[in-house]
C-alpha cells in the first residue's frame, strides 16, 4: 500500500494539540444550544420542533434568527427566508474547505452538514491537510452532539419553568448570538458592515413586518463595499 508523503501540507500539528483545540471550541459553543432551546420554547416552538431544527439545520445564527422572527409574530416564510439568507455563508465556507480537506466523495455529503463557522475556523487554523481534517471532524462531532443535547435540555427546562420572559430568558438567544458574532468582527470593514446592519435593522423594525428587517440589514454589506471601493 502506497502512503501519502509526510509533507507540511499533509502532516500539520500534533494530533493531541489539534484535538485539544477542537474540543475546546466544540464544547464551548455546543453548550450555547441550551440558550437556543430556551429561546425556541419562549417563541412557542415545541421541544420536538426545536430538536428537529438543531438536528437538521445545525447552524446557530440561522436557528436563532428563525425563532426570533417567529417570536416577534413574523410570517413563517419571511422568518425562514431570513434564516436561509444567514445560512448561505456556509456554502462559501464549503468551497474553501472542499479544497483544503479533499475528502473522499462518499463522505462529502455528510461532512457538508458540519460546515459552519466553528468547524471552518478550526480547519483553516491548521497548517496541514491531516490536521485540518482532524480538527474539522472533532469540532463537528463534539459540537453537533452537545448542541443537540443542550437544545433538548434547554427546551425541556423552559417548559418546566413556564413563562421564559418572567425569568428574563427571552434575552438568552440575542445575547448568545452577539457573543458568537463579536469575535468575528476583526477588520474595520467587518465592523462597519455590522454597525450599518444594526442601524438598518433597528431603523426598519418599527415599520416593517417581523423578519423583514433582518433581510433589509443585508444591504449593509454591498453598501459598505461600494463606499470602500469609491475611496480606493
Amino acid at each position: 500500500m502506497v502512503t501519502e508523503p509526510e509533507t507540511r501540507e499533509t502532516a500539520g500539528r500534533p494530533r493531541a494539540a489539534v484535538i485539544r483545540d477542537a474540543l475546546g471550541v466544540g464544547v464551548a459553543v455546543g453548550l450555547s444550544g441550551f440558550a437556543f432551546g430556551v429561546t425556541a420554547a419562549g417563541a412557542g416552538i415545541s421541544t420536538l420542533q426545536a430538536c428537529v431544527l438543531s438536528l437538521l439545520v445545525f447552524t446557530g445564527a440561522s436557528q436563532f434568527a428563525l425563532v426570533g422572527a417567529l417570536a416577534a409574530g413574523g410570517n413563517p416564510f419571511t422568518a425562514a427566508a431570513g434564516a436561509f439568507f444567514l445560512g448561505t455563508r456556509n456554502a462559501f465556507y464549503g468551497l474553501r474547505l472542499s479544497q483544503l480537506l479533499a475528502l473522499p466523495r462518499a463522505v462529502r455529503s455528510f461532512a457538508a452538514h458540519w460546515v459552519i463557522d466553528e468547524t471552518t475556523a478550526v480547519a483553516l487554523a491548521q497548517d496541514g491537510r491531516r490536521s485540518a481534517r482532524l480538527g474539522f471532524a472533532v469540532t463537528g462531532l463534539s459540537l453537533y452532539v452537545l448542541w443537540n443535547l443542550t437544545t433538548l435540555l434547554g427546551a425541556l427546562g423552559a417548559e418546566a419553568i413556564g413563562d421564559t420572559r418572567a425569568w428574563g430568558l427571552d434575552a438568552a438567544g440575542p445575547a448568545v448570538f452577539l457573543a458568537l458574532l463579536a469575535p468575528m468582527l476583526k477588520t474595520s470593514t467587518e465592523r462597519a458592515v455590522a454597525a450599518l446592519a444594526l442601524v438598518l435593522g433597528l431603523g426598519f423594525l418599527p415599520v416593517l413586518p417581523a423578519g423583514v428587517p433582518v433581510l433589509t440589514a443585508a444591504l449593509a454589506a454591498p453598501v459598505v463595499l461600494w463606499m470602500k471601493g469609491r475611496r480606493s
